[in-house]
């Protein structure tokens, strides 16, 4: 079982990509509700997040709202890799509590990594974990139960629910809030 839900940040290099943001950004705040990334656009940033915590959202044809991970403090937050290359972003990432995040340019990131091999390495590694998560992740919806699901999330941070909406929450374990009501009480 991962130690964070964020599993990828057991295996990267997060000293690098925190002290990148920290030396090399801008320290930018972002209010509840406002986004990080707005899908159909190419990020902007990559940052590392100071304080706060972070919901990344796609949407159905419908229009309606889909929680598909969860960022906090002390993790680094973009469209990964996706923005590094100026291709658009498939979700938003939106503050669900006030962030305070250093921001370096996906831009200024791929211009350093024409010249940059270890840099291009650090990127390369940073994406196979990525993959990773999101591929346990897919594995999971389909080999484990939403009582596992939710037991595992759960156990990843205690204060899950001081920084995300019930609904969010049930959003990111793909089951219903009445559903998720019946989890939380066994």
């Amino acid at each position: 079982m991962p130690t964070q839900f964020n599993s990828y940040i057991d295996n990267i290099d997060t000293d690098f990509w925190r002290d990148l943001c920290v030396s090399q950004g801008v320290l930018r705040h972002y209010d509840k509700g406002d986004e990080f990334i707005t899908a159909g656009a190419v990020g902007r940033y990559i940052g590392y997040v100071e304080s706060g915590s972070l919901k990344y959202v796609c949407y159905s044809s419908d229009g309606e709202s889909h929680v598909i991970g969860l960022e906090f403090a002390g993790h680094f937050v973009c469209d990964f890799p996706f923005s590094i290359y100026g291709m658009k972003s498939r979700s938003s990432i939106i503050a669900t509590t006030p962030c305070d995040i250093y921001c370096i340019p996906s831009a200024w990131i791929a211009e350093q990594m024409k010249r940059d091999d270890r840099l291009k390495e650090i990127v390369a590694a940073s994406t196979r974990e990525v993959f990773a998560t999101v591929y346990d992740r897919l594995v999971d919806l389909y080999t484990k139960s939403p009582q596992e699901r939710y037991d595992e999330l759960i156990s990843t941070d205690k204060n899950l629910f001081a920084l995300f909406s019930l609904k969010d929450i049930a959003s990111v374990l793909n089951i219903t809030p009445t559903h998720f009501s019946r989890l939380r009480k066994k």
